[in-house]
């Protein structure tokens, strides 16, 4: 049994080697029963700022998992700081208990600090990344990575920037455009409902954002972006192996 939550495909390609029919979290989030069992239970979520995404984190709040193996791949674009000790303590406060945590290094879609055309040519060897994990929870290896200092210091930093300034995450960058036909994609893409269309064009609603950014990577008139600015406002990410049904098959509510 495996969960995952994306927003551009990168976690859905990793659930994807480690189950044939990974779940959704936020197709689950929202049930009453969020009792699991199983031999071997995972999840996979992309890292923010050195921690997990609000939906992951409720996620493992309400949920009870009932394994005999527990573990997590997390997805990062640059710097994974001390996210997987970090989360082990998260976890530990849950009463959860987590064998193994690795983390594995893919393209970074955070749009106001990233170019996605530069991120998408570079190597990030991410097969050789995945067999490594693969091999390692199929032997069932325990495992947590312990970070130094410097990662530590880093995930601090960058805590502190984010509770000094929430507007950054609580999605009120998050700008639409123009360019917008009404569509409808970015009320499919969102996690949290977070769209809809009035007169033929897309409005956003003041309910919590996870700031994904799935609205604006899915969006085929690149519509929607960030106040901060994009670093490239003429380029956008999907994982090439996940299509844009995937990504509303895993969030539309």
């Amino acid at each position: 049994m495996l969960f995952y939550f994306t927003a551009t495909g990168n976690c859905l390609h990793v659930a994807r080697q480690f189950d044939k029919n990974p779940i959704s979290i936020p197709q689950v989030i929202n049930n009453d029963n969020l009792v699991f069992e199983d031999e071997k239970i995972g999840i996979v979520w992309p890292v923010y700022a050195g921690e997990p995404p609000k939906i992951v984190l409720n996620f493992l709040k309400k949920a009870t998992f009932k394994t005999n193996y527990f573990y997590m791949i997390l997805t990062y674009g640059k710097d994974v700081t001390d996210a997987p000790e970090y989360t082990n303590r998260l976890c530990e406060g849950m009463g959860i208990h987590v064998d193994y945590i690795h983390s594995i290094l893919m393209v970074d879609n955070y749009l106001p600090s990233f170019d996605m055309n530069e991120q998408k040519a570079m190597d990030k060897h991410i097969e050789e990344q995945l067999q490594i994990a693969l091999k390692d929870v199929q032997e069932r290896k325990k495992e947590i990575t312990e970070a130094n200092q410097e990662a530590r210091d880093f995930h601090a930093r960058a805590a502190k920037i984010f509770a000094d300034n929430p507007s950054l995450i609580n999605g009120e960058q998050i700008t639409v455009t123009d360019k917008c036909t009404g569509c409808g994609i970015c009320t499919k893409v969102c996690p949290v409902k977070r769209f809809y269309i009035e007169n033929g064009k897309a409005k956003r609603t003041q309910t919590t954002c996870e700031f994904c950014l799935a609205c604006a990577h899915n969006c085929p008139q690149k519509a929607i972006t960030t106040c901060i600015s994009d670093k490239n406002p003429d380029s956008r990410f999907r994982n090439e192996n996940v299509t844009l049904q995937d990504i509303i098959k895993s969030n539309q509510q």
